[in-house]
């Protein structure tokens, strides 16, 4: 990987309307697979199952769950083994990620979703690791305390590349934005963007992963919630169109379920004058660029419009 991961300055007319400065932290470039905040959560997941002698991990997904890809792609370079508890039918084994999950010989078990609520629930855990007392259990989307160390690490390489004062990232399970709060340590402004319908849920994760942490106080970050877009995985056509638009004028990709939705929150925030001029903003590329060919497989995006980045084989 690039170490740190490249930082870039954004082109667009509406900065240079509202007189702000907007940078990009290209985390998607990390990895042409474990790219961006999955990289950044098994990091540490990863060093930990190895040196406690765990023979594999256990985690959860969804259909398309770009956690379950990187996950699975990660144990396959370390030969650890890995079991994928994903929520559906047998046969999305067979769609475009999952496919790669299995070829690198990840372990699929479907279940139903009342099985599925339960990938919380303590005495459940507690049973998987009866059944597999060699594996290493992490949570859905890979939110844990190993994964805020590795995410925290983000902080401290921005820190040595630009100044700025907002910080932005997409919010899905709430480990990314827990790991910004953690690394950032009061210096800035962290603003998350919900990519999911939700109320309060999010905040409370994120003070849930904070409690364990020095930083369970930390007051300098905000979770914006009225701009998912119809909820999770979710976009309209004339959102397809802003993102298409600006990534033709930025010459970034994105994604629409999660960097996507942040670039289209930020523009809105813009016009509505939420940033005063001159401000400094660095918004963070998650990555999850692999989603794209799950929703061209599923006829939501158009294959012509969303070219899918190269994958190399893994050796």
């Amino acid at each position: 990987m690039t170490n740190p991961s490249e930082l870039q300055t954004l082109q667009h007319p509406l900065f240079d309307q509202y007189q702000l400065n907007v940078q990009i932290k290209r985390d998607d470039l990390i990895d042409p697979i474990i790219s961006g905040n999955k990289w950044r959560k098994l990091k540490y997941n990863l060093r930990h199952v190895k040196k406690e002698g765990f023979k594999g991990i256990i985690s959860f997904g969804g259909a398309y769950s770009n956690h379950i890809h990187a996950l699975a792609c990660a144990c396959y370079k370390d030969q650890l083994n890995a079991i994928g508890i994903i929520r559906g039918e047998a046969h999305y084994a067979e769609n475009f990620s999952l496919s790669k999950a299995k070829k690198w010989k990840m372990n699929l078990q479907f279940v139903d979703r009342m099985t599925y609520r339960q990938r919380d629930n303590s005495e459940y855990l507690q049973c998987l690791s009866k059944q597999y007392p060699d594996y290493f259990i992490i949570p859905e989307g890979g939110s844990n305390i190993l994964a805020l160390k590795g995410v925290a690490e983000i902080c401290a390489e921005l820190n040595g590349q630009t100044q700025y004062d907002t910080l932005i990232t997409p919010v899905g399970s709430a480990g990314t934005i827990s790991g910004l709060i953690v690394g950032d340590k009061n210096q800035h402004n962290i603003l998350g963007i919900a990519v999911l319908k939700q109320q309060n849920y999010l905040q409370k994760e994120v003070n849930n992963l904070l409690n364990n942490t020095e930083n369970k106080s930390a007051n300098n970050w905000k979770i914006l919630n009225e701009y998912h877009d119809g909820g999770y995985a979710k976009f309209s056509t004339n959102s397809l169109k802003q993102l298409h638009d600006f990534s033709a004028v930025t010459g970034v990709p994105f994604e629409p379920i999660y960097s996507g939705k942040m670039i289209l929150a930020l523009l809105n925030l813009i016009k509505a004058g939420y940033f005063q001029p001159n401000h400094r903003i660095v918004l963070l590329h998650t990555g999850g660029l692999q989603g794209l060919g799950g929703l061209i497989e599923q006829n939501k995006l158009k294959a012509d419009e969303w070219p899918l980045p190269l994958e190399p084989q893994v050796q």
